[in-house]
């Protein structure tokens, strides 16, 4: 199970990985939609998939 810590520095590494992989959007972008698809598991009591979902979420928001 992950950790409060552990989720938050997944989610921060996630940010990063997706500043670089999507070099033409602004970093603050990237920020803004991790951070609102964070925000969409608040309260969740399963959290050790919320990273990955959260990935999954922001990554869609730039594609296409």
């Amino acid at each position: 199970m992950l950790s409060p810590e552990d989720e938050l520095r997944t989610v921060t590494e996630l940010t990063k990985r997706l500043t670089g992989t999507y070099p033409d959007v602004a970093s603050d972008r990237i920020e803004n939609v991790v951070h609102q698809s964070h925000e969409r598991f608040a309260g969740r009591p399963i959290r050790d998939f919320v990273p990955v979902l959260v990935d999954r979420h922001a990554q869609l928001a730039f594609v296409g």
